[in-house]
């Protein structure tokens, strides 16, 4: 895994089995232990971002927001003008 631009450091301490198994496992991928846990770090942080930042929408539910974002007649309730309003302030 090359890497460039290292600034920053991760200081980790843990139980010697953990440690023997990461290296037995980064070996297994011919890593180094340092590519071996920034890899799976990163793989790891990236899912937990993708499942707490993102929303997933089942069928029935991604129609029935798709039929409200087109519906013509409706009108926006206070709360929903006072969310608008703030959030034009905030985006100025």
């Amino acid at each position: 895994m090359a890497t460039t631009n290292q600034e920053a450091r991760l200081n980790v301490r843990l139980d010697s089995q953990l440690k023997k198994m990461i290296e037995e496992a980064s070996a297994a991928l011919g890593q180094t232990v340092s590519e071996f846990t920034v890899s799976t770090l990163v793989k790891e942080a990236r899912q937990v971002i993708q499942e707490t930042q993102f929303t997933q929408l089942s069928q029935r539910d991604r129609d029935t927001f798709l039929a409200a974002l087109d519906a013509t007649n409706t009108i926006p309730n206070d709360a929903l003008k006072t969310a608008a309003k703030r959030y034009k302030e905030k985006t100025k």
